[in-house]
């Protein structure tokens, strides 16, 4: 394996851990800069990739993606935890799909926090 190809994996894997730390800190910042990262490691990689590619390429590549997939999990997590608040406060998430007539059915309940 290439010495610029072995680099663009190991940003790869610096890019998914920042990431998973980001997620697990709630660092919003840092969880937008890291997936920049990696977004710009992966097209690296994908211009470096030589048609055989070695059987240590596939193998760390897998590894990779496994973070990557339980990256993406802790997401997923995050957001039923932030829609969940977010029902409970009175706030409803926005409709994924329209009706026949172009408008989404959005429930606009309320709800007090406090007396005033």
């Amino acid at each position: 394996m290439s010495a610029v190809l072995d680099q663009s994996l190991e940003r790869l894997a610096a890019a998914l851990s920042e990431e998973r730390r980001a997620i697990l800190e709630h660092d919003v910042e840092a969880l937008i800069r890291s997936t920049q990262e990696k977004l710009e490691s992966l097209r690296s990689i994908e211009k470096l990739v030589p048609p055989a590619a070695p059987a240590d390429f596939e193998s760390r590549l897998a590894a990779l993606a496994e973070a990557n997939h339980a990256n993406g999990a802790l997401l997923a997590r995050r957001r039923r935890e932030v829609n969940w608040a977010l029902r409970h406060l009175g706030r409803s998430e926005s409709a994924g799909a329209y009706d026949a007539h172009g408008q989404t059915n959005t429930v606009k309940a309320t709800r007090s926090l406090a007396v005033v």
